[in-house]
């Protein structure tokens, strides 16, 4: 999973209201060169919860020099966008699990793929 798909997901418990963002307890991770893509960085950084990826970086030990806030005129920093880049698309967990905010819920990562499924009485 990367921290792109991390960035998206929220829990859906029946009853949780702060199902965002989720925890990773990563057992496995890994870092494959994708290829740079600037204008496709640029595009998915609005779509994106700053804090929320700056935190999964951070638990995952692979930050690096990822700023704490978006910095202004980012689409200009080449700099900038390859460490966005890597962070998104180049960290991938592919062990583990993720856990609801709120409910504690965890949701398995496996063979990089994460399993939101919920059971009947979570739905």
């Amino acid at each position: 999973m990367k921290l792109l798909t991390h960035n998206m997901l929220t829990s859906h418990v029946k009853g949780v209201t702060k199902g965002y963002p989720l925890l990773i307890k990563a057992a496995e991770v890994r870092v494959k060169e994708v290829e740079f893509n600037p204008q496709f960085v640029s595009r998915m950084i609005p779509k994106l919860e700053w804090s929320a990826l700056v935190q999964a970086a951070e638990g995952l030990g692979h930050r690096q020099d990822l700023p704490a806030d978006l910095i202004p005129d980012y689409e200009k920093n080449e700099e900038f966008l390859k460490q966005v880049h890597r962070a998104l698309l180049e960290v991938e967990v592919i062990e583990g699990s993720l856990q609801c905010p709120e409910s504690g819920r965890e949701f398995p990562i496996s063979k990089g793929i994460p399993n939101m499924l919920l059971n009947d009485d979570e739905a």
